[in-house]
This record gives structure tokens, sequence and C-alpha cells, in this order.
């Protein structure tokens, strides 16, 4: 495992993209570039690296996971980036999901509440020269209000209902993209706000670890 080939890797990678991405329904061409320039392997703990662009999601520590590709791929195209936007992330986790939007907008805010995660997670992106993101360890339910409102957010953890800091922090024309449901499963959420008015929608089922915090999920 430690002596694979850098190009063993960018053929993985590659695969991943054409076969778990794009043979579905992974369309936006931005998004698709980008989780083939990413480096899923620098995110995952060394004996996971042989595992590293299999679409499933991976232990990181905490009580945490980076997720799945495709839902990686899927949640992002949901944001519906164009390139100029400031986005919210909450979770920043390994790093990973924070990387692909860093590749696709102009400033991401990322919050977590592990602070050995968040350590983590910024010497990696630094070390891979992203240098367009800002980070903060505290509760992600209430979002990070000095820097609202953003263009777009983004949750990677399940929420028992939307939270109501994160909506407000939202800017008109927004979208807000967050597993909402149960903590056996949730439902893949988007908000948008348009004319000061929410709208939601839903999209697939899905299983993310639980969102805690003031208006999320209490601390186990």
């Amino acid at each position: 495992m430690f002596g694979r080939r850098k190009t063993d890797f960018d053929e993985a990678r590659a695969h991943m993209v054409k076969h778990d991405l794009a043979a579905r329904d992974i369309a936006d061409r931005r998004v698709l570039e980008a989780m083939g320039r990413v480096p899923r392997h620098e995110f995952v703990w060394d004996s996971s690296k042989d595992d590293a662009y299999a679409d499933r999601p991976l232990r990181i520590g905490e009580g945490q996971t980076i997720s799945q590709p495709y839902m990686v791929a899927l949640m992002t195209q949901k944001m519906a980036l164009t390139g100029g936007e400031k986005v919210l992330e909450i979770g920043t986790g390994s790093g990973y999901q924070t990387a692909i939007l860093a590749s696709l907008c102009v400033r991401v805010y990322t919050v977590e509440r592990h602070a050995s995660l968040s350590a983590r997670a910024s010497e990696t992106l630094s070390r891979l020269g992203h240098g367009n993101i800002a980070y903060h360890v505290g509760d992600g339910t209430v979002g990070w209000a000095d820097h609202a409102p953003y263009d777009a957010i983004m949750v990677t953890a399940g929420a028992p209902s939307v939270p109501e800091a994160l909506s407000e922090q939202l800017a008109e024309g927004g979208r807000l993209v967050i597993p909402v449901g149960g903590t056996r499963g949730q439902d893949l959420t988007i908000v948008t706000r348009r004319d000061g008015e929410l709208r939601t929608e839903r999209s697939i089922g899905c299983i993310f670890v639980k969102l805690v915090g003031e208006q999320g999920w209490a601390e186990s």
C-alpha cells in the first residue's frame, strides 16, 4: 500500500469519475472536473488509502466519516455553483468536501465541532494549495454569522430539521443542501431563498452521521 504509485491513484480516481459519477446522474462538468482533480487518498487514513476511490464512506475518527464520492458529487451538483459564490460548509470532517467546494467557488467558510479534525483538514488542505478557505471550530448548527449571508450552504451531517440559523444566513437566490430526517436515515433536502421566501424540495434518501448542536441533535 505505502509503495503504491501516484499513477495508480490517478487511474483509480479517473475510474471513479467515469463509472461512479458520470455513468449515474452527475452531469455538471465543473463538478466532474473537480472530482477528477482532488486526491481523495490524501484525506483518508493510511490504512484506508487502498479504498480511497471506492464509492463508499470511510471512517476518519471522532465517530465521523468521509462521505462516499457519489454523495459528495451529488450534494455539490445540487448547489449549482458557477464560480463566484461565497460558501458555508457545516462539517469540515476530513476536508475532502471542503476541497471540492474550494475548487468551485471564491471562498469557503467551514465549521467543524471537533478541533482535531479541523486541524488535520486545515493541514491537508494547506499542503495541497487550497488558500481560499477559512476555518472555525464550534457549533455548526448556528452557522457562522460573522460572514453571512452566504450564496450557498452545505451541511454534511443529518439534522432533525433545517436549523433556523442556517436559513437566516442564506442569501437571496442562495441554496442550502442538507440531509434532514431521523438518526437512521434522511432525505437530501434543498432549500432555496427566492423573493425572501424559503422553498424546500427533497431529493434522494441518504444516511449521515448526526448534526450535533444547539439547533440539531443533542450530544449523546
